[in-house]
Order: structure tokens, then sequence, then C-alpha cells
């Protein structure tokens, strides 16, 4: 698993693939099973109640996000709201029941998840999240639901008066299948990228919850209503909701960003926030290096932003910035290992002391070992002093040995290191520290390593770090 979410759309695919297991194997199962013995008072009382009580979480989650000025709130809480709606709608509607035979049960269930999966897929736009337009999306959030409901009434009041469409399995059903499979399939690329830089379960309950909405579409679009198969249909539709819009909602409630839905968690994020999102051992191992030095804890975050910056402008998957990210941070750990003497020394090292400084690579590869992180990961700390010609420490190793991320996080140590003041020097304007970076391209640095360093500091310019204290 871990190995696939290094890569983008294998990641996506196998998270896709292991999703969509369980319910198609239970629907090919169904598929002979004939109708099930559930009366049509059942269906309503079952899909009008629980979409009721789904309708009002959601509605909550539309106001709170209002009184809070949160665009995304509305819209993730109003995607939801307009789902419940029309599953409200689909279960009231049913015929025998409140009314006779008519086209609103089909209607509303039919495009319930579609339009729901398409509001979602709207929550990450910029232009839906500024505060001007709350206003707005509340507005037209309250004026779908006020819609569906006189939809309703008229269903109930003039049953032949709504047309019985989409019809299972007519070119309708399957067009509108079509365009809510890919809805959701934009969420589940999304949710897939957020589950492979944070590694929660939360996350990845979001991914199977929007495999599962995606899935849910298939027999309720293609099958005739009543049979085992097509009740699977209406059981993924409220398992995926709560998959989906539970963990959604404990994010919105804690002020967080919904970042499964929207899929724009930044790897700058993991450096920034590390104890929400690579666990305790990372934020344990930096307190100690901070009791340690503070300073060279200050210096492991400057270089670890600066590291899952470049690997992004390299194009670097999820999987494999989330291990840059972590190996940035604790790239200075074997420095645990070097005497308070020798690590606060208020001026120049002696040859002797530079021996003992050059091992904390080696030494902090097998502090990380032990402690069970990856193998790509104890290659970082072990070879961010290495050089392209092979001419580093401590191992002397050639450049085909060296990795992307290895080389991306030597460049910005460097980097950092020159325009970082010391006791014994001032620190040095970042132009000049660009410079020697450039001159020294192909003998120590990779190119394409400085190239993306220079984009990024271009795009986002570095705050000056502190000066040292002795």
């Amino acid at each position: 698993m871990t190995a696939l979410l290094r890569n983008r759309l294998s990641a996506w695919l196998s998270l896709l693939a292991g999703s969509w297991t369980v319910p198609a194997a239970t629907l090919h199962w169904l598929l002979g099973e004939g109708d099930a013995p559930v009366s049509g008072a059942w269906h309503a009382a079952v899909m009008a109640g629980g979409a009721s009580v789904a309708l009002a979480a959601a509605l909550g989650l539309v106001f709170a996000g209002g009184r809070r000025h949160d665009g995304r709130a509305v819209v993730v809480g109003g995607a939801f709201a307009v789902m419940g709606s029309l599953l409200v709608a689909h279960g009231l509607a049913t015929p025998g029941v409140f009314t006779g035979p008519n086209g609103l049960v089909a209607v509303a269930g039919g495009t319930a998840l579609p339009a729901g999966g398409f509001l979602l897929a709207l929550a990450t736009l910029e232009a839906v999240q500024r505060p001007t337009r709350i206003r707005l999306l509340v507005g037209a959030q309250l004026g779908l639901i006020v819609v569906i409901g006189s939809a309703l009434g008229i269903a109930l009041w003039r049953p032949a008066a709504v047309p019985s469409v989409p019809a299972a399995g007519t070119p309708a059903a399957l067009a509108l299948l079509a365009c809510g499979i890919a809805c959701f399939a934009v969420l589940t690329w999304r949710a897939s990228r957020t589950y492979a830089l944070t590694r929660r379960r939360a996350d990845l309950v979001v991914v199977v919850g929007a495999a599962w909405m995606a899935f849910a579409l298939v027999p309720s679009l293609t099958l005739a209503p009543g049979g085992w198969a097509w009740w699977l249909g209406h059981v993924l539709e409220f398992v995926g909701v709560a998959l989906v819009g539970i963990p959604t909602a404990l994010d919105l409630w804690r002020t967080v960003p919904s970042r499964p839905l929207a899929g724009d968690l930044a790897a700058a994020e993991l450096v920034r926030d590390e104890e929400i999102f690579l666990g305790d051992r990372v934020r344990r191992l930096l307190a100690d290096l901070g009791r340690k030095d503070s300073s060279t804890e200050d210096h492991t975050r400057r270089v670890a932003l600066l590291a899952v910056q470049v690997g992004d402008a390299l194009g670097l998957a999820p999987g494999r910035l989330r291990e840059l990210a972590v190996g940035g941070l604790l790239h200075d750990m074997g420095k645990l290992s070097v005497p308070d003497r020798i690590l606060r020394k208020p001026g120049r090292l002696t040859d002797d002391e530079m021996d003992v400084v050059r091992m904390h690579p080696t030494w902090g590869a097998e502090l990380l070992a032990a402690l069970g992180f990856s193998t790509r990961i104890r290659q970082m700390v072990a070879g961010h002093h290495e050089r392209m010609d092979g001419g580093g420490y401590p191992a002397g190793v050639p450049a085909a040995e060296l990795g992307l991320e290895t080389r991306i996080l030597t460049v910005c140590d460097v980097y950092d290191a020159l325009v970082s003041p010391r006791v014994y020097r001032d620190a040095w304007p970042p132009e000049r520290a660009l410079a020697l970076l450039r001159d020294e391209t192909g003998s120590a640095f990779d190119g394409r390593c400085v190239a993306a360093l220079e984009r990024v500091l271009r795009a986002s310019p570095q705050q000056p770090p502190a000066p040292a204290t002795a």
C-alpha cells in the first residue's frame, strides 16, 4: 500500500478498486435473488426518515458555515442538504403510500446523488469560498431545497404532473449515471490524494464513502425498483453519505477546512502542522531536538518546508512528498548524539570536532531505523550531505545512488545554512547563496533541484532566519 501511494494514478486506482470490491461482489450475488419483501410503506419510512436526519444535520452545517463566513462549509452542507431533501421527496413520493403513481419518485431518487456529487465537486472553487458570496450561497442552497419541496407538493397533489424520468436503463438514466460517476470520481481522486499526504483514517473513510456513492448509482439507475440489488443501491447511498459526511462535518466543526473533498492540502502544511498530519513520533523527535538545540530545530523546519515546496514544483506524488516532509524534519536528528560542547560551540570547529559532526547523518539514519521509519526516509537522512561527484560525507555516495528526494534535501539544506546567520559569520544574501548553488551544479548539486528552488523562492520569498545565539 505504501509503495502504491507514492504514485498518483496507481494510488487512486488501487483505492477505487479496493473500495468497489465489496459492493461489486454483493451486487453480483444479489442480481439473481429477485424482489425484496419490502412494502412501499417501509420504503417511505426508511428513505424519508433517514434522509430527514441527514437533511437536518446538513442544514445545521449550512447555517453554521454562514455564521462563520465559511463558504466551503456552506457548499458542503448545501450539497448534503440537497441530497437529503431529494431522498426525503423520493421516500414520501413512494406510490401507494401518500399518493398514487408519479414521476417524482424516479426523478428524486435518480438525481439525488449526481446533484450532491456535482455540488461537492464545487467545494474547492475559490469563487464559492469568498466571504462576500456567503449570503448568495446560503440563499441558493435554500432555494434549491424549496424547489424540491415544491415539486414534492405538486406530486402529492397531482401525481401525473411530474414526468417519470430518468427511467432505469434508458439513455437519460445512463447519461446521468456517467455524469454522477464523473463527479464522484473527482471527489475520490481528491480524497485519495489527501489520504496519501495525511494517512489519516478519516480521510481514507471519505475515499471509501465517495466510491460507494458512485457505485450506488449503478443499481439505482440501471435496475428496476424493488429487487435486492436495487435495495443495495439505497443502502450504499446512506452508508456513503455517512462515510463522507461525518468526517467532513467533524473537520468543519473543528474549524478545519474539509481537505478530502477539496483535495487542496498543500505539502507545506504537513510541515507547518506536523503534529496533526505526521504523527506523534515526529513531534516527539522534534521536541527532543528543540531541547538539545533550538536553532537546529528551527533549521530543520525551514529546510523541510523548502524541500516539500521544491518537491511539489518537481511533480513528486503525494506519498513521496509526505516522506520528503518527514525526511526534511528529521534530517538532522543525528545531532542528538553530538556532544553539546561541539554542537553549541560559539565559533569554528576544529578538524576533530568536524569529524564528530560529520557522523550525524549516520547516527540519524540508525536512530530512524531503530524507530521503524521507511527506507526512503533513512536514505534522505543518511545522504543529505553527499555530493553528486561522490565527494560528500559520510560515505562518499555517487550520484547514481542518490534519490531525487535526497538531492532536493541537500540543496535546501545548504541554501538555508548559507542564508542563516551564525555566531562566527553573517548570513549570506539569497542571491549569493543561489549563485553558489548554480556554480556547483553537477559537481555537488542536482541542476533540476537548484532550478526548482529558484522558482519556489521567486514565487514565495522566505523570511530571513532569526540571528543565531551563542
